[in-house]
């Protein structure tokens, strides 16, 4: 017999239908079908006991057996092979019964041809292979499921249910029919610290991001406590890529994490206290220190701790007694606390604490003292009373601190000072050096602030043209109004606004608030008037100047040549080719570029590199000059023919008195600027001096050195119109 063949035992009683099959059956002579026939049910059992066959086809009213009994001995007999009924017409009704029990199919007497019996043979001989397959499947996946120590699931994602296998049920203490079908069974016994991140996890897979599902979390046992499970599983999706099921097993791994985790605890914490140690004190400690760079108001302290004639009494009294009086000694401490500070043991007798998200130094203060007197009272041990105390060492945490080593050596140095000044006492680190960076560290706090709460004010001085005697053009001048320190002038915060940044937009607010300024100026009839505004080195480094000064002008519609940008760290500035590449875009803007301070540690090879209108002598040299100071005038003089030389307009600022006046006149300045004129002033002042000027011209009626320069200025040096 060919491979090919396909075996079928036909059980019929009836020689007529029995040869009618055959016939059938031989229309083609490549058919693969042989026949055994038998015309008994007995004669059938036995045939099926000796010979192998492939499908039965049985007619299920037989001599010796009728109905649906005859389908049952023969499934009972080969359960492995595929059943097809032959049925008469009347009979029907019993061949439907029997498909219902299992048959495979049935055919009607008279009612079949060659075509349609070779179909449903095959298609029953299909069917029945399939159903022995996912058998078979299923019984090893019963095995496999009963067998090992893993729980298993299963999610059928379009029924939305979820098979939990009985181990899976039983790891978590629970019996078979406790636990449901839904997923819920699963989530909502979940950590509530791991629940969103199990889901998180379980959803990316289903969308494809990750390759398997894998996840570490704890579920609630029956008991109510929490076990590690590792959880994997894999997705199966449909022919559009759908996901149609996900399954996978659960795995107990609390030992190991139990493991693990006392592993972490003893690498992290001090064997005999059972506090943290170094280790883990440094790494909070640098937390502390990175919170610092992140929020502006945060303050925290570590306070360093010896116990004072810790090694007399471990000496003398033996090395138990010393361990008792550090655990002792370890708890009283840690009633000191709040939840959130640390208390570490380093070794020895030392002891450190962080305490987080202080108000001041008081607080710190104040834990020391709690310290030293909860550490007074004696210890009890050995059968007798031990006193001790602590020298304790306070460094204040700030944002100059770069590693916590460096905090933990000025805590530790400050602890040494405590023991030299007596013992028993606490001590700040450097307590002159840590009330400046205090104060630096307040005064950043509030600088930061500054511009979102509106503090800074601008202040103008006016520049007085030689030529005309008028006011030729303004200097603003900024001014922070501290809520607490009153006034503070440029020098007192903006090199720290220089190191922090915070020159950018502290700048970009100036030179906004002077542009509008000089506008409404403008419409109040000043329009010759023109605003000199500083800017800083960092200004032309990290800001697009020209982009920042381009939408100003706009906004304001102040005309470019109106403006004039002054430059102070010219020597910064001339060795920097982006810098000065600035300078001239700015130049091509239209604005005006001025040299400020000049004469003070500046280059006179700047004045060939950087494309400057306008010179101004620094105030050191002209502030107290008189006509008798001979150095002081023959600078004065060089710079002034120097300005003039390279057709630049020269501004003499510091004018105090009506001598210096007249020197910087006789060498023909082009505009004066101080406080023989006008101290810097507000806005609202300074619109008062514009409208009054020639008032104020007339109380100079009886000076000779004004009155000659205002009634000479066709002879005088022409000022920037």
């Amino acid at each position: 017999m060919s491979q090919d063949q396909i075996r079928i035992l036909l059980i019929e009683d009836d020689p007529g239908d029995a040869d009618l099959l055959q016939e059938i059956l031989d229309e083609d002579r490549n058919s693969p079908f042989t026949l055994t026939w038998v015309d008994r049910l007995q004669d059938g059992l036995g045939r099926l006991a000796q010979d192998e066959f492939d499908l039965i086809l049985s007619d299920l009213s037989l001599p010796d057996s009728h109905g649906p009994e005859t389908f049952i001995k023969l499934s009972a007999q080969a359960a492995h092979l595929p059943i097809v009924v032959l049925s008469g017409s009347t009979d029907e009704g019993i061949a439907v019964q029997a498909l219902q029990e299992g048959a495979q199919d049935y055919l009607v007497k008279g009612e079949f041809d060659h075509k349609l019996i070779v179909r449903a043979l095959s298609y029953a001989i299909e069917r029945k292979q399939v159903q022995l397959a996912l058998r078979q499947s299923e019984e090893r996946y019963i095995l496999a499921a009963r067998g090992a120590n893993d729980g298993l699931w299963d999610w059928d994602l379009v029924a939305d249910t979820v098979y939990f296998s009985p181990r899976w049920k039983e790891m978590l203490g629970y019996t078979e029919t406790e636990i449901g079908e839904n997923i819920s069974e699963w989530f909502q016994r979940a950590h509530p610290d791991e629940e969103q991140r199990l889901q998180d996890d379980l959803m990316a897979h289903l969308r494809g991001e990750t390759s398997h599902f894998e996840s570490e979390h704890r579920l609630r046992h029956k008991d109510g406590s929490y076990r590690w499970m590792l959880c994997r599983g894999l997705v199966v999706r449909g022919a559009n890529d759908r996901p149609q099921r996900i399954a996978g097993s659960l795995t107990d791994i609390t030992r190991r994490r139990m493991a693990e985790e006392q592993l972490k605890h003893d690498a992290l914490h001090d064997a005999l206290t059972g506090l943290p140690n170094r280790v883990y004190f440094v790494e909070q400690l640098d937390k502390a220190i990175a919170l610092t760079k992140l929020k502006d108001n945060y303050r925290f302290a570590v306070l360093f701790l010896d116990l004072d004639r810790f090694k007399v009494i471990n000496d003398s009294l033996g090395h138990l007694v010393g361990d008792q009086l550090l655990i002792e000694a370890s708890r009283r401490l840690q009633t000191c606390l709040r939840a959130g500070d640390t208390l570490a043991r380093f070794g020895g007798d030392e002891f450190v604490i962080l305490l987080r998200d202080i108000q001041d130094i008081q607080d710190a203060q104040d834990v020391a003292e709690r310290i030293q007197h909860l550490l007074s009272a004696p210890f009890d041990l050995a059968n007798q009373k031990l006193f001790t105390s602590a020298s304790i060492g306070i460094a204040l945490g700030n944002r100059q601190y770069k590693q916590p080593e460096d905090l933990l050596r000025d805590a530790d140095t400050a602890m040494y000072q405590a023991k030299a000044e007596g013992k028993a006492r606490h001590a700040l680190f450097d307590t002159g050096q840590f009330k400046i960076i205090f104060a630096r560290w307040n005064l950043e706090t509030d600088l930061r602030q500054a511009v979102d709460r509106e503090e800074f004010v601008v202040y103008y001085q006016p520049l007085i043209s030689l030529q005309s005697g008028e006011i030729a053009g303004v200097e603003a001048l900024l001014r922070w109004q501290h809520p607490e320190h009153g006034l503070l002038s440029p020098k007192e915060f903006l090199p720290l606004a220089e190191e922090t940044g915070l020159i950018l937009p502290i700048g970009e607010w100036l030179l906004n608030t002077a542009c509008r300024q000089l506008q409404a100026w403008h419409g109040l009839g000043f329009s010759a008037l023109r605003m000199g505004v500083n800017v800083s080195a960092k200004q032309f480094r990290d800001q697009d100047l020209p982009e920042l000064v381009g939408r100003v002008l706009g906004e304001t519609a102040v005309p470019p040549h109106r403006l004039e940008i002054e430059i102070t760290e010219v020597n910064t500035i001339e060795n920097n080719n982006y810098a000065i590449g600035v300078l001239h875009k700015l130049k091509g803007i239209g604005v005006r570029i001025a040299m400020d301070d000049f004469g003070l540690d500046t280059s006179l090879h700047a004045l060939k590199r950087l494309p400057v209108d306008t010179l101004k002598i620094d105030q050191s040299f002209v502030r107290g000059t008189s006509k008798e100071d001979a150095k002081e005038v023959a600078i004065i003089r060089a710079i002034s023919a120097m300005g003039h030389s390279l057709d630049l307009n020269v501004i003499a600022e510091g004018v105090e008195s009506e001598e210096q006046l007249s020197l910087l006149y006789g060498h023909h300045c082009n505009e004066v600027q101080g406080f023989l004129f006008s101290p810097p002033v507000p806005a609202l002042e300074l619109i008062e001096l514009l409208q009054n000027w020639d008032d104020h011209k007339l109380k100079w009626e009886n000076s000779d050195t004004f009155a000659s320069f205002i009634h000479t200025q066709d002879n005088a040096p022409d000022s920037v119109g």
